[in-house]
């Protein structure tokens, strides 16, 4: 790719709400777009995890180099969007989190990050969904 490749989207339903306690945050996220057939969306959420996983891709080896911390955050700040792959939504979502000091972590989210408590603002978007596919270049699932 040589150049910004974007397409155009609508605003579709805006969906503001609470995330379930002890839960794990990208699977409420995905359970929920799939229960309300939302196949594009972008989000953000405030709160707090009881614990996170996070990570970052290692471009050279082209893995994520994960590491769980089993204490409380808050959440900072959380972005993310919604796409297909394999025909079912799809999460990608970045994470800032402090601790009781104030000090920062950050990264890509994964999977066993647990909500302590949390609210979502999600933003749907209409028009054809971008599906995920490999990327050849980075190692990454990308969009097409």
């Amino acid at each position: 790719m040589k150049k910004l490749s974007c397409f155009e989207f609508q605003r579709g339903r805006l969906f503001v709400g609470r995330l379930p306690h002890g839960r794990d945050l990208i699977l409420s996220v995905e359970e929920f777009c799939e229960d309300a057939s939302i196949q594009m969306a972008m989000f953000s959420i405030i709160g707090a995890v009881s614990s996170a996983t996070i990570g970052t891709y290692d471009q050279k080896q082209q893995v994520y180099v994960t590491v769980k911390e089993e204490a409380p955050f808050e959440i900072v700040s959380c972005m993310g969007n919604v796409s297909l792959k394999d025909g079912k939504p799809f999460i990608h979502a970045h994470i800032l989190l402090s601790d009781e000091q104030g000090k920062t972590i950050g990264g890509h989210l994964f999977s066993e990050t647990i909500i302590y408590a949390g609210e979502i603002n999600l933003q749907e978007l209409t028009g054809k969904p971008m599906e995920r596919t490999y990327d050849n270049d980075t190692g990454l699932m990308l969009w097409e």
